[in-house]
């Protein structure tokens, strides 16, 4: 890989929490070349989304970077003042959120909303950013945008809300797109349209895509690389052919045997024992150990990322195995 557009170093983030300072996310590394669709998935809880709010600069007002390094190709983002913060989203970086319908004003037409980065990071005025908008909806296949643009949300169906969120993150072609669960909403059919037109968009615009996901069907059908993550740890990383069909991890293996199939029947429905541990009670060894049928007594120091492979690394001892 190149010059990756995105740069994560041995990422913390901590949160202060009823007088505890406690560490959400642990020494998190992870990088997302030009034209790269990136996964970074795991449970709920298990520090995905906070990983990308730190690298947009969206914290919550008790989190904070405690550590480590986030680029944006070559701009170092940590500790930036949150006014050169604000100018970079929007411009040279993007999210695309879970749940598109919050994340439009329901009191302000869908064109509007759409032409608005133009409005703020090139000046143009609104006319202008309006009538740009129109194009914006055309290229993510919005039918009759012209006459869509002047809709409210709530006039658009989920899918049609989705690929305008993602129209207004392109509007000024961002180098990267984080795409936040934003497929979890969808019926099958729509969620299909949503990965094609993100295909597209990596193809057209060169644009690297981090994708958050529980869903390991959408990162087999998507993703180039992926991330597995789990108690604000990176456990497992490698080409997504490799981690899909040669899991080194517990906790990935897990996963994988937990995704329903076709050809499972209800009594064979696998759900992973107990549960992520919570911040502050995570200890000094492997965190999956309680969660493992694997464990044994070296689980009690936690081991850094082992090589399983090439290009393929997994936080487990039963790698040197």
């Amino acid at each position: 890989m190149t010059t990756p557009a995105l740069d994560v170093r041995d990422l913390t983030v901590e949160a202060t929490a009823r007088g505890r300072r406690l560490r959400l996310v642990e020494g998190v590394s992870l990088a997302v070349g030009k034209g790269e669709i990136v996964g970074l998935i795991g449970e709920s809880g298990s520090g995905k989304t906070m990983t990308a709010m730190a690298v947009l600069g969206l914290l919550p007002r008790n989190a904070r970077i405690a550590g480590g390094s986030v680029r944006l190709a070559d701009r170092e983002l940590t500790g930036l003042p949150e006014r050169e913060r604000r100018a970079l989203r929007g411009d040279r970086m993007a999210l695309v959120p879970q749940d598109a319908l919050r994340g439009l004003n329901p009191l302000l037409r869908v064109g509007t909303q759409v032409g608005e980065p133009l409005n703020l990071h090139r000046g143009r005025d609104l006319a202008a950013a309006a009538d740009a908008a129109v194009g914006l909806l055309d290229a993510v296949h919005i039918p009759e945008p012209a006459r869509r643009a002047r809709d409210y949300p709530h006039q658009f169906s989920g899918g049609m809300q989705q690929r305008a969120m993602i129209a207004m993150g392109l509007a000024l072609e961002p180098e990267l797109l984080v795409a936040d669960e934003p497929t979890t909403a969808l019926d099958v059919t729509v969620q299909a349209q949503v990965l094609s037109l993100l295909r597209e968009i990596r193809h057209t615009h060169g644009t690297a895509i981090l994708f958050i996901t529980h869903d390991l069907g959408i990162v087999a059908s998507l993703c180039d690389r992926v991330y597995v993550m789990y108690a604000g740890r990176i456990v497992e990383e490698g080409p997504v052919g490799t981690i899909l069909e040669a899991p080194s991890h517990p906790y990935t293996q897990a996963l994988l045997r937990a995704t329903p199939t076709v050809e499972a029947v209800a009594s064979e429905l696998y759900a992973i024992p107990g549960q992520i541990p919570e911040p502050g009670d995570r200890g000094r060894g492997c965190r999956f150990a309680d969660r493992c049928p694997y464990v044994f007594d070296r689980c009690a120091v936690e081991p850094g990322l082992l090589a399983a492979g090439p290009d393929h690394q997994a936080r487990c001892w039963l790698v040197e195995r």
